[in-house]
């Protein structure tokens, strides 16, 4: 039974990552979409009066708080989530599954660390003009590179984890079928 609980948090921890990485993207591609359409009249009045480049700009602003929030909150959920697995997984899974599931879990605590900086080196960036690019740019890119890179591994680990756990469950059933 605690395999079968280990799965289901398993499965809400790649997909808060995949759900939180995509909300996050989209974000973004949809304030171009919505200037591009307007397809609502009172919202195009409204870029009219401020200007398609400043609406672009504080809806670009909007997005980056949204996802500021949004990856803050994914941070604390997966360490819980994390915890969690690692307790269900402590001698009663594969050796692969558990040192997985650490892993995993080691790599959202890095990633609880990168947070802040990304959040601190971006709001630095808010309004501030791309041409020239700005020096904290670079270091931005390099944090998201890192945080993005991060996640992929987390992704993959956690992959790996839930087969492992999967077969388990599986081998056991058949054992206990016998």
């Amino acid at each position: 039974m605690k395999q079968r609980w280990t799965l289901a948090l398993m499965g809400a921890w790649l997909m808060g990552t995949i759900a939180v990485a995509t909300v996050a993207a989209e974000n973004f591609y949809t304030i171009d979409r919505l200037l591009a359409a307007r397809s609502n009249p009172a919202f195009a009045q409204l870029v009219d009066r401020l200007g398609a480049a400043e609406a672009r700009e504080l809806l670009r602003y909007l997005s980056s708080e949204l996802n500021r929030l949004y990856f803050q909150i994914w941070d604390y959920t997966q360490i819980a989530i994390g915890v969690a697995v690692v307790l269900l997984l402590r001698n009663t899974a594969p050796v692969r599954a558990r040192y997985g599931a650490a892993a995993m879990l080691a790599i959202a605590g890095v990633l609880h660390l990168i947070t802040p900086m990304i959040v601190r080196v971006g709001r630095g960036l808010d309004f501030v003009p791309r041409d020239p690019q700005p020096p904290a740019m670079q270091l931005f890119w390099i944090l998201h590179g890192g945080y993005t890179t991060l996640s992929l591994i987390q992704l993959a680990v956690g992959a790996a984890v839930t087969v492992a756990i999967a077969r388990a469950v599986r081998q056991n059933a058949i054992v206990t079928s016998l």
